[in-house]
């Protein structure tokens, strides 16, 4: 089955680009994406297999999750079914509060409850969530990923040369090679379904600008860190906004000809989203410092807040609801900003009388809406001495 979308990956750019960069130096490019005979349906069968399972642990749409049936719906019109197989499209919710998503290769999605619970009643979070989900279904990703993991067992590992250039290639192996080209293959499936996820969003009538708020979103609600793995097999937020770039411009002119007026396209007026870099911090003297946090915001009328926040428990925001108070105000620094211009820094500065007693150290900087909801997330580097 295709794996765990929104499963968290909270690492640095610089550590996203470390990924890409370790990847190129490698020697090679990431394999072909195979392409699926018309006999084959091990995919289909493995679903079968699992269908019974995956149904009595989940349940359909009903309730407070009728928004994400009404969008299913309206998302699966605008898709062609694969070739090669027969798909029955359902949804379905499973009790769990883990922010995770992921589809069978028989046309079932399910979403777990803690994932359903943070896009609520936001047609365009759920369409976010749902299209890139149709999406793996319809590329038969599963199927991919399956070919692709048989021709890396088949060719029995990559060979590299090491040491005695005399010594034959064949002699030496490097047993963690066919994990990386995996890992690398996976995350590469993940971004383009994540492409074709937008463009069918934008003809459904959904903004594609949903999906980086999403992204974004779920970020914000990220707690422990995993270490930077070239073994990883989903790519991390900044990474999939820095390869999707061109992706959303498409997307968006896609939605722009189909819906003019975006107010009365099926999800409405596309969300607040701001893309915020990593702070950088430097001394300025003895016991004070400067935090800048450079940020650009799309479709804000009004002014976002960005606070700086001293936290023992780092990245514990709850859902999309408002920034929990602080019994200390030491413990928190607000500024209001406009973020009009493409490229907007906003500055802190920290001075001894400033600093927090507990907790410890300075550890986050959450972006609000003018209602206090959690926009975006980033850390804050540790000060120097």
């Amino acid at each position: 089955m295709e794996g765990a979308v929104f499963r968290l990956c909270r690492v640095s750019l610089q550590a996203c680009l470390f990924l890409m960069w370790a990847a190129s130096l490698s020697g090679q490019q990431p394999a072909e994406t195979p392409t699926v005979p018309p006999e084959f349906n091990l995919d289909v069968q493995t679903a079968a297999r699992q269908r019974p399972q995956l149904l009595m642990e989940s349940k359909p749409p009903l309730g407070p999750h009728a928004t994400a049936r009404l969008v299913f719906e309206r998302l699966i019109a605008e898709v062609r079914d694969p070739e090669g197989i027969k798909v029955s499209w359902q949804l379905r919710i499973v009790e769990s509060d883990h922010l995770n998503a992921y589809s069978s290769p028989d046309g079932t999605v399910y979403v777990e409850s803690g994932l359903a619970q943070l896009a609520g009643p936001s047609t365009g979070l759920w369409a976010a969530i749902l299209a890139h989900e149709i999406a793996h279904v319809v590329r038969r990703d599963w199927a991919r990923r399956y070919l692709y993991q048989k021709s890396l067992e088949n060719e029995g590992g990559a060979t590299i040369l090491m040491g005695d250039p005399g010594v034959p290639a064949s002699d030496w192996t490097d047993p963690q090679k066919p994990s990386q080209d995996l890992a690398r293959f996976c995350r590469r499936l993940e971004i383009e379904a994540d492409r074709d996820g937008l463009m069918l969003m934008a003809r459904a009538g959904y903004h594609p600008d949903f999906v980086p708020a999403l992204h974004h979103l779920l970020h914000a609600q990220g707690s422990d860190a995993p270490a930077v793995s070239l073994y990883a097999m989903h790519p991390c937020w900044e990474q999939r906004d820095h390869e999707l770039s061109r992706a959303y411009t498409e997307a968006s002119i896609e939605f722009d000809h189909r819906w003019p007026e975006w107010y009365a396209s099926p999800g409405g007026n596309p969300p607040i989203v701001v893309f915020a870099e990593d702070p950088t911090v430097k001394k300025i003297g003895s016991g004070s410092w400067q935090i800048q946090v450079p940020m650009r915001c799309q479709n804000l009328a009004g002014a976002v807040e960005v606070v700086l926040r001293a936290s023992t428990t780092q990245g514990k925001t709850a859902r999309a609801e408002p920034l929990p108070d602080q019994s200390e105000p030491a413990n928190e620094i607000r500024q209001l900003t406009g973020c009009t211009s493409p490229r907007t820094t906003i500055t802190f500065t920290l001075a001894d009388s400033s600093a927090p007693r507990k907790p410890a150290r300075w550890t986050d900087v959450y972006v609000l809406d003018a209602w206090g909801a959690v926009l975006a997330r980033t850390d804050v580097p540790k000060l120097p001495r």
